[in-house]
């Protein structure tokens, strides 16, 4: 069992949302006055398997240990939209559907997600209870580092863990970690109670088996084995449970978790965020608004077209290879504004007055307007609304080599507007260090997603292109 995994999480995973479903489709059956047959019995079994599958994947459990109460909500409506989609697909494929009541099989449809969210709220209020009457698991770790720190502050702030962290064992002196106890104290969302050093690593286990500890979490780096190999033969004596926490903090991660690849545990260190029910909110999210914002602006777009025809020969869509999701090369639509047409090895970026500019072009620059074809790459899906601004390939290839962790922007689609655009970074990278800021925030895009971002992010772009900042 992992940190992540701890009983109270299990709890839903294998026993109470189970049973919340098997419950609610007998119990809607009986209010029916229908059967309990077979049947049903083979749908409760069916669908077992197919939730269990699901809510894993959409990493529901997940937003619920994190506290994050309004993304469960969200994420297990959607869960059992998919479920049901599935059962709905299954019993007509089967010509099994004849077999149920449709009114037993709306109400159940309709009740289960409802009790799902209603049984987590309920567990959520018992747990807090328990926290405030001290009915918690006693807990020491072993070893003050970033990693550590880190942990204990994650405990101190989600309560329902039900742990009641007592103190460190380091082989260092307390003043020589002071300092580290200041700096994460100042980050916490919450005053956080650090411990007090309880002793060097000799004294772990007579401390454990006096004070009856019940949680033993190691953090000590991957060099210290000889001495995390001496704790495990030493703690088996008591009846405390071990976590190692591994120092993966360490490093600048993005949407770091656990994995499982068949049963071979790994951690996932620059990921994604949109996994799991994210990646499906995204998509669904990108190709609705891009697909109404394409019919209320095509009267728009077909003036500029003839705009560009009119002013300058040469093509009205401008295409240049960017790189895309995963670093693969996609083709970025644009109306021209440009006299030239440059998507070769050297491209020299847009420049205030720049002298290439069109008649037009200056003018369709400055207002974003010469952005819109690309919410037809919205549509194609090599494109999100927001996200990390495509970038040249021969950019790419010159910065990639500049800036540390550049293309880690590229774990996501690229965006027609993206966090660093709408914090005043638009327009010309003329030195490296312009650049080095746009990056570091579409990392931390990355890092902080969520749907509002996305909306307020949508929101300050209106209000920048209104301004006409900064955009040549």
């Amino acid at each position: 069992m992992t940190v992540n995994d701890l009983p109270i999480v299990a709890f839903f995973k294998h026993l109470l949302d189970p049973f919340i479903i098997w419950s609610m489709l007998i119990l809607t059956t009986w209010f029916y006055q229908e059967d309990f047959t077979s049947y049903y019995l083979i749908l409760v079994i069916i669908t077992f398997f197919i939730s269990s599958y699901i809510f894993e994947r959409i990493l529901v459990y997940r937003n619920w240990r994190k506290g994050r109460l309004l993304a469960y909500m969200r994420d297990t409506v959607m869960g059992w939209l998919i479920i049901v989609t599935i059962l709905i697909f299954l019993g007509y494929a089967t010509k099994f559907h004849n077999q149920f009541s449709g009114e037993v099989l709306l109400t159940w449809f309709i009740v289960t997600p409802l009790m799902l969210i209603a049984s987590h709220f309920t567990v959520h209020s018992i747990v807090a209870n328990l926290y405030h009457k001290g009915k918690l698991r006693s807990a020491i770790v072993i070893g003050i580092n970033e990693n550590s720190l880190h942990f204990i502050k994650h405990i101190a702030e989600h309560p329902f863990f039900l742990i009641n962290f007592q103190g460190f064992f380091d082989e260092r002196g307390s003043t020589r970690i002071t300092d580290k106890f200041q700096s994460h104290a100042m980050d916490s969302v919450q005053p956080v109670n650090f411990g007090s050093r309880l002793g060097g690593l000799e004294g772990v286990v007579p401390h454990v088996q006096k004070h009856s500890i019940d949680m033993v979490f190691i953090s000590l780096p991957m060099s210290s084995q000889p001495r995390i190999q001496k704790l495990m033969d030493e703690l088996p004596d008591t009846t405390t449970s071990i976590y190692f926490l591994p120092d993966i903090y360490i490093f600048d991660l993005m949407q770091a978790r656990f994995e499982y690849i068949g049963d071979i545990p790994v951690v996932a260190m620059n990921e994604s965020p949109f996994t799991g029910i994210d990646g499906v909110v995204k998509s669904i999210s990108d190709f609705v608004l891009a697909l109404l914002i394409l019919i209320l602006l095509s009267p728009l777009m077909a003036c500029i077209a003839l705009a560009v025809k009119f002013t300058s020969p040469g093509p009205i869509i401008f295409k240049q290879r960017r790189y895309g999701l995963n670093g693969e090369e996609i083709t970025v639509y644009k109306f021209r504004s440009m006299t030239v047409i440059e998507d070769g090895v050297n491209i020299q970026q847009a420049q205030e007055n720049d002298q290439r500019f069109t008649k037009i072009g200056g003018f369709l620059r400055r207002t974003s307007l010469d952005e819109l074809p690309q919410f037809f790459n919205v549509l194609q899906g090599r494109m999100s609304i927001v996200g990390p601004r495509p970038h040249a390939v021969a950019h790419n290839e010159l910065y990639r080599k500049l800036i540390k962790g550049y293309m880690l922007r590229h774990k996501a689609k690229p965006g027609i507007t993206g966090w660093a655009q709408v914090n005043g970074w638009r327009g010309e990278t003329e030195v490296l260090e312009k650049m080095q800021a746009r990056i570091e925030h579409d990392l931390y895009y990355l890092k902080h997603w969520s749907i509002w971002l996305d909306l307020w992010i949508i929101l300050k772009t209106v209000l920048i292109v209104l301004r006409k900042d900064n955009a040549y």
